[in-house]
């Protein structure tokens, strides 16, 4: 039995009871671990990608090359009792537990660890226009009762959801950090403000109308975008990076 849960905040404390199991973990997240015994845990470095066949594997890591989604992890393998932590640079860490067929999309920078009840893709979206970054091109789904998924926020995270509301969401692509549930819809509002450096700064934005119900995760603190439209040079969708609000 895996277990996953957020401790003060920072770090995520994996607890493992029973032999045979194993987790994937962001490569170099490990900071501490306590046995039954002697050590029964052990690292191992993933090489193609998490998925059960080679076939998908090869796929995965070249689709990860083509959207910029870089995946560096490892596999935790337990024979044993223990309780073992991971952090990654003082990020605040948010757990999510899956139900079988429910699937969370995230930016693959994101993914600190997940369990081997989730079944890890990777698709497309938004890659090259909305963030430098590629943006919710993995997935994570639930297959397992232990689906477990340990994602890394900058700051303290905000979770906005329509799941039980006729109500409408809109974020900042370059905040999103995942949802769960269906894909947003991308709504831009440029004009020719943008084009001499007049814009908003929030010219364009991901909506989940009520016929899109999901779970949002947002940051308080902006990627930079990879848009760039006005011909002052500043971009039109992004904030300085010293800025941690979001205005709606």
């Amino acid at each position: 039995m895996i277990q996953f849960e957020t401790l003060n905040e920072v770090s995520l404390k994996v607890t493992c009871r029973g032999n045979h199991d194993y987790i994937f973990v962001k490569a170099g997240a490990f900071i501490a671990g306590e046995c039954n015994g002697g050590k029964n845990f052990k690292f191992n470095k993933v090489l193609l990608g998490p998925q059960n066949n080679a076939a998908q594997a090869i796929f995965g890591q070249l689709a990860r090359r083509v959207t910029g989604e870089n995946l560096p992890l490892m596999k935790v393998e337990f024979s044993g009792d223990s309780v073992t932590y991971y952090a990654n640079n003082q990020q605040h860490v948010v757990v999510c537990q899956l139900g079988i067929g429910e699937r969370l999309s995230v930016e693959s920078e994101n993914i600190l660890a997940f369990t081997k009840d989730c079944d890890y893709n990777v698709r497309f979206l938004a890659q090259g226009v909305i963030s430098q970054k590629g943006l919710a091109t993995s997935t994570l789904t639930g297959k397992g009762p232990e689906a477990y998924v340990a994602v890394l926020v900058d700051g303290n995270p905000i979770v906005i959801s329509n799941m039980n509301s006729n109500s409408t969401l809109e974020a900042d692509p370059d905040a999103v950090v995942c949802w769960i549930g269906a894909d947003p819809d991308l709504k831009t509002d440029l004009s020719w403000r943008n084009l001499i450096g007049q814009s908003s700064g929030e010219s364009y934005m991901f909506e989940w109308d009520a016929h899109s119900p999901a779970s949002v995760i947002v940051q308080p603190m902006e990627r930079t975008s990879g848009l760039d439209v006005s011909m002052d040079g500043s971009r039109s969708g992004s904030r300085p990076s010293t800025q941690s609000r979001i205005t709606w």
